[in-house]
C-alpha cells in the first residue's frame, strides 16, 4: 500500500504526466524537454530523477548526451495496469490545447534532429560530411554578388549565412539588445560585410532601391500589417531585384502568440501570393520549404521580383 501511495503521489504532478506522455513518443534529452514543456531545466531534471527512481523512465548515454525514454520494462515490472490507465488518459487528452502544444514543440525538436542529420544510433544514417548547412552554402557559390537586407534579423544567424555569398548584408531589427548580440556574433566569426541597423519592419532605415534582395525569414508573421511590411520591403529593392519570404504555413497553435509574440498564425500559399502581388511584384512563386508528417509547423518559401523599368 505504501508503494502504491508513493506511485500515485508521483503521478499527481501534471508536469511529470506531461513528461511521461512525451517520452512515450521518443527519447529526449533534458535541454529538449525543457524547450518542449517550457519548464526550468532544474525542475525537468528533478522530475526525471523521480520518474527514474520509480522505474518508469530510463536514461541512455550517446555521443556525450543523456537521453531519457520510458523504461522498456515499465509495462511489465508490476505497473502494467497503471500503463493501461495512463495510455487511456493520454489518448483522451490528445485534443487538449496544452497537450497539442507539447506535441507541436516535440515535433519541432524531432524535425531539427532530422535536419541536423542526427543518427539516433542508426548506423545506416551515418554519412560523414552530410550537412544541410554545407549544401546551402554550396548553393551560395552559384549566386552573383548581391546586396541583401535581412528584415527582422534577430540574433543574426541567417544574416551571417547570407554574408558568405553576398557582397553586403544589412541586418535590421527593432531590438537593440538583439542587435548587440548579433554584432558580437559577427565579431567572433570575423564577418566584415554586415551592417546592423535598428529599425521597424514598417519603416526600414534604408533608401529607396538600395538592395538586390529583401529577405524576411520568420518575420512576416510578427508584422501588424503584412501588406505594409511587403510594400516597404519592395520599396528598398532595386528594379529586377527580389523579395524572398520564409514563413510558417497557417496553423492552429495559438500558444505561439504568448511565447513568441506572433501576430499571425502563419499564412496559406494563396495568401502569400496575394500579398506579393499586392506589393507590385511579378514572377511570384510559392512552395513548401520544409514539412514533416504530424508537425503543425511547415515552412513556406515565397518570392517575387520587382519589375525592371
Amino acid at each position: 500500500m505504501q508503494q502504491a501511495s508513493a506511485l500515485f503521489r508521483l503521478l499527481s504532478d501534471s508536469t511529470r504526466l506531461r513528461l511521461l506522455r512525451i517520452l512515450t513518443r521518443d527519447r529526449f534529452n533534458v535541454t529538449e524537454l525543457t524547450g518542449i514543456l517550457g519548464v526550468a531545466q532544474s525542475n525537468v531534471s528533478r522530475h526525471l530523477g523521480l520518474l527514474k527512481d520509480a522505474g518508469l523512465v530510463t536514461e541512455e548515454r550517446e555521443a556525450g548526451y543523456v537521453y531519457y525514454r520510458v523504461a522498456e520494462d515499465a509495462r511489465s515490472n508490476g505497473h502494467g495496469p497503471l500503463w493501461t490507465l495512463l495510455d487511456t488518459h493520454f489518448e483522451s487528452a490528445a485534443a487538449d490545447r496544452a497537450v497539442r502544444a507539447d506535441d507541436a514543440r516535440a515535433q519541432e525538436v524531432l524535425r531539427l534532429r532530422k535536419e541536423n542529420f542526427d543518427t539516433h544510433g542508426d548506423s545506416r544514417q551515418l554519412v560523414p560530411g552530410r550537412s544541410w548547412a554545407a549544401w546551402a552554402r554550396a548553393l551560395g557559390h552559384l549566386l552573383p554578388p548581391l546586396d541583401v537586407v535581412d528584415i527582422g534579423c534577430g540574433e543574426g544567424y541567417l544574416t551571417l549565412e547570407a554574408a558568405r555569398w553576398a557582397r553586403s548584408v544589412i541586418g535590421v531589427d527593432r531590438s537593440a539588445d538583439v542587435l548587440e548580440r548579433a554584432t558580437a556574433l559577427a565579431r567572433r566569426r570575423r564577418v566584415t560585410n554586415v551592417t546592423w541597423k535598428k529599425g521597424d519592419i514598417r519603416k526600414l532605415p534604408l533608401k529607396d532601391e538600395s538592395v538586390d534582395v529583401a529577405l524576411l525569414s520568420q518575420s512576416l508573421h510578427h508584422a501588424a500589417d503584412p501588406s505594409d511590411a511587403l510594400s516597404e520591403a519592395t520599396r528598398v529593392v532595386r528594379p529586377g531585384g527580389q523579395v524572398l519570404i520564409l514563413d510558417l504555413r497557417e496553423h492552429d497553435q495559438t500558444w505561439v502568440r504568448n511565447r513568441f509574440g506572433d501576430r499571425h498564425l502563419g499564412f496559406s500559399g494563396p495568401q502569400l501570393e496575394t500579398l506579393l502581388r499586392g506589393a507590385g511584384l511579378s514572377d511570384v512563386r510559392v512552395g513548401v520549404g520544409a514539412s514533416k508528417a504530424g508537425d503543425p509547423f511547415a515552412v513556406l518559401i515565397a518570392s517575387g521580383r520587382k519589375r525592371a523599368r
